[in-house]
């Protein structure tokens, strides 16, 4: 047997809606996802177009830039540290962060030749690098927003 309040049977609620906080957070959130890639700052390298999903990236990676001029650069923007080629295995072996993290971004001149961009991978597997990832532009999307040959998602 249920005992009421009185009256009509309608009570006061008392419960947060919390409904609404969700969606702002949700706003919120989305914004920062598209904004965060925006903020990111670099080397100046004219990088190949590539048709690839693009990485979902926690944190701001440590990155190493090869410019059209063969010059290597570790970092980004004003924090950019130039290495010199021959001794880039032995600088990334002291870097304490990539020793840490085993992880490296490498962004490559699209202006240079094959050879040169496998020497620097080859020296920064050497160095005890695990993981390298290759960033690049996203390719354009052909006009009429249709896929090249081949279509279809992949």
């Amino acid at each position: 047997m249920a005992l009421s309040a009185g009256g009509s049977g309608r009570g006061t609620l008392t419960d947060i809606n919390i409904t609404p906080l969700v969606d702002v957070m949700l706003v919120l959130l989305i914004i920062f996802m598209v904004t965060a890639p925006l903020i990111q700052q670099g080397v100046q390298v004219n990088l190949p177009d590539a048709r690839a999903r693009p990485i979902e990236g926690e944190a701001q990676k440590l990155v190493l830039s090869i410019r059209a001029d063969r010059s290597l650069w570790l970092g980004a923007g004003d924090q950019a540290a130039r290495l010199a080629p021959e001794r880039l295995e032995e600088q990334l072996r002291a870097n304490a962060r990539v020793q840490r993290e085993k992880e490296l971004f490498l962004m490559a001149d699209r202006s240079l030749p094959y050879g040169v961009v496998v020497e620097v991978m080859a020296a920064i597997q050497r160095a005890g690098i695990a993981s390298v990832g290759l960033v690049t532009n996203p390719a354009a999307a052909p006009a009429g927003g249709r896929r090249g040959a081949g279509g279809g998602a992949r």
